[in-house]
């Protein structure tokens, strides 16, 4: 697969790898914990696209670097919108979204350490989870006063019901591996130094199968439109809420907490 311009750019922060028909996705941002910029976003965004047209993909393997899956989204983009310095649109995240809502391909993740926001609303988005022993899932998106993202205000509820959903998004709670999968956001819980080497594996294994039927499983199994319609209402209140003084007094205060 060729790389984009941007993609090249995005390339220290994104390794983008093809092997025996698994795309692999690593973030090797570590330094951030793996936040997510908007170069990011429009390198994960390409990769997606391209895949979903190219005969030899048959898995997409989501996998990160150092101690953390990721941290989220990079806070100083947002708060750069919050403060109107920048347009919501810079941020280059709708069209990854999409990609994922429109995805007919598997999607497999390996997750080490802490998953916040985007970090664990994309695993909603994968058909097999591994965590590693210390991986912890959090979607506090209240605490910055935004709301869910990536369809998870309908995706999580359905999966792990109303009530737990609603302090995970509300009251910033963590889960740690273990509850992850007995509330069945994860397959199964593996030593952390080995949680990526078992993902691949299981990925090069399912890029095995016939890759039309695994497609069409994936397509019955989800219903894409329903999905993007609801990111598309998502997106409007979360960038109504991004430009909102009680996001740009969260920012502010997290940024203080930061430099103490």
């Amino acid at each position: 697969m060729r790389l984009t311009s941007q993609e090249h750019a995005a390339m220290s922060a994104v390794r983008i790898l093809l092997e025996d028909q698994v795309l692999r996705l690593t973030l090797a941002r570590p330094e951030k914990k793996n936040a997510l910029t908007g170069a990011m976003y429009e390198a994960l965004a390409g990769a997606l696209v391209r895949a979903e047209s190219d005969p030899q993909v048959h898995v997409v393997l989501f996998d990160a670097e150092g101690d953390s899956f990721s941290a989220g989204n990079d806070l100083t983009e947002f708060a750069a919108v919050a403060s109107g310095a920048i347009e919501p649109s810079a941020l280059k995240v709708r069209t990854f979204l999409d990609a994922l809502a429109t995805a007919t391909l598997p999607y497999v993740a390996a997750v080490q350490g802490a998953a916040v926001g985007i970090g664990t609303t994309l695993l909603l988005h994968c058909d097999l989870v591994y965590l590693g022993e210390d991986a912890q899932l959090s979607t506090p998106f209240v605490n910055l006063a935004l709301v869910p993202e990536a369809a998870s205000s309908v995706l999580l509820p359905e999966r792990i019901g109303h009530a737990r959903a609603f302090a995970l998004f509300a009251l910033g709670e963590t889960l740690d591996a273990q509850r992850a999968v007995e509330l069945g956001l994860a397959n199964a819980v593996l030593p952390s130094h080995t949680v990526r080497e078992h993902a691949l594996a299981q990925a090069k294994a399912l890029a095995k199968r016939p890759v039309g039927a695994l497609r069409a499983t994936k397509q019955l199994m989800r219903d894409a439109a329903a999905i993007r319609a609801v990111m598309a209402r998502e997106i409007e209140m979360f960038s109504e809420r991004l430009r909102s003084e009680e996001a740009l007094t969260a920012f502010k205060a997290f940024a203080a907490r930061k430099r103490d």
